[in-house]
């Protein structure tokens, strides 16, 4: 996912009989793999320039082959993924969101990564972990992931009085006051259709989006766990002049955020990068902090959105494929993508990358304390496809519809989106 702010797509003309163990190299070792070259999707603007270089100089001192990585475009992915991976020569190791993941793994195109993730992922977050897991199996190996954080105008804050940063959410909301009485500025900039925020949220009420009757999974969202969750949500969006039909990233928000009168944002720690390519002044001004909830000590909930790794059940090379991404993901790289991209660290030794970086600094937290996903089933991948029911949902709750009301009227379209294979 671009992440976590890309809606997870169906899995278009869904791959049929393809083998889940796929076939295996028989090289093993060095002396095997010489020569050899694998092939690895990744999507644009995944793999830093510093990492890939080093990961492709370990990988060939290691195995004597060569990584030859192939960016792809997240506009028709799916059906690009889809068609490659039921071929008899597919890619040998490919990126996939990690909501999307379990579409793949259910359809039979993904190798079993059990062993490997025993081998080098003992530590790894079980947020991270669980969206690379169908079934109990390991299907994929955790790459990347990152959260929202708040991510605020440190000038606008000074003029407001605010000196220390708030521990819980009345007191962030109270910072939000002192702003809009004591500045010119607008306390916060939040759209009414900021999903993977409300996603955050519901997974820090406890609610469940879907659930199961008659053998199939239906529609929650009418579950007041679901309500509380959008009423906090109501609650943010009423520090801001944003529309309520709009989301994040119509227009980018960093780029309001750039024009120097928005105390903060909810956002991904790269959507700093954004600000101030647009407005290269507003460098200094720029700072994060966690998410604070309902108590001090307790983040908000947040959705950790990023990206899997997984091997082709088809592929001819899964041997070394493996051997890749126990390069790929060894603690060293995995430091490396936090130090150079700010994702939030998948495991307790790397907080120490994220001290250079100061989004993912203020990530960690609500990563491990509350990070979730969205439901982790195949058929969910249609429900966020455009357009997105759950965004009409939030739209009419913050026009003034009783939430009851409002899932009621996505209901019958989240059904059916649910009951698509």
């Amino acid at each position: 996912m671009k992440r976590g702010l890309i809606a997870a797509t169906a899995v278009a003309g869904m791959l049929v009989s393809v083998a889940a163990c796929g076939s295996s190299s028989g090289n093993a070792g060095a002396d095997g793999f010489k020569g050899k070259k694998l092939t690895v999707w990744v999507m644009s603007g995944s793999n830093p320039a510093q990492w890939t270089k080093q990961v492709s100089e370990q990988f060939q001192k290691k195995t004597g082959a060569t990584v030859e990585f192939k960016v792809q475009q997240w506009n028709g992915i799916q059906q690009k993924l889809s068609t490659a991976l039921s071929e008899d020569t597919p890619p040998d190791v490919v990126e996939i969101g990690n909501t999307q993941t379990a579409a793949y793994a259910k359809a039979g195109a993904l190798a079993d990564l059990g062993d490997l993730k025993k081998e080098i992922g003992a530590d790894w977050n079980d947020a991270f972990n669980k969206a690379a897991t169908v079934d109990g199996k390991q299907y994929a190996l955790p790459w990347f992931a990152g959260n929202r954080v708040v991510m605020y105008n440190k000038k606008i804050w000074a003029k407001a009085g605010i000196t220390k940063t708030p521990a819980t959410r009345a007191e962030l909301f109270h910072d939000f006051e002192a702003i809009k009485q004591k500045t010119d500025a607008e306390p916060l900039y939040l759209p009414g259709q900021n999903w993977y925020f409300l996603d955050g949220l519901t997974i820090g009420t406890g609610a469940q989006l879907v659930k199961k009757e008659g053998g199939k999974w239906v529609s929650n969202f009418g579950d007041p766990k679901v309500a509380k969750a959008m009423d906090i949500y109501r609650q943010y969006q009423a520090f801001s002049t944003a529309p309520k039909n709009k989301d994040e990233a119509t227009p980018q928000q960093a780029e309001i955020f750039a024009k120097g009168k928005t105390g903060a944002l909810i956002a991904m720690g790269y959507e700093a990068a954004t600000a101030i390519k647009t407005n290269p002044a507003i460098k200094d001004d720029i700072g994060f902090f966690t998410i604070p909830g309902e108590s001090a000590g307790k983040p908000e909930g947040v959705f950790l959105g990023g990206s899997n790794f997984a091997v082709a059940g088809m592929g001819k090379n899964q041997e070394l494929a493996k051997e890749f991404l126990k390069v790929a993901l060894s603690k060293d790289n995995d430091a490396q993508m936090v130090r150079e991209a700010g994702w939030t660290p998948k495991s307790p030794a790397l907080t120490g990358a994220a001290k250079g970086n100061p989004a993912a600094t203020a990530a960690a937290p609500a990563a491990e304390k509350s990070g979730g996903t969205t439901p982790l089933i195949p058929q969910w991948a249609a429900v966020e496809n455009v357009p997105n029911p759950i965004k009409n949902y939030m739209t009419a709750v913050l026009n003034g519809k009783a939430p009851a009301d409002a899932a009621k009227d996505i209901e019958s379209e989240l059904n059916a989106r649910l009951a698509k294979q």
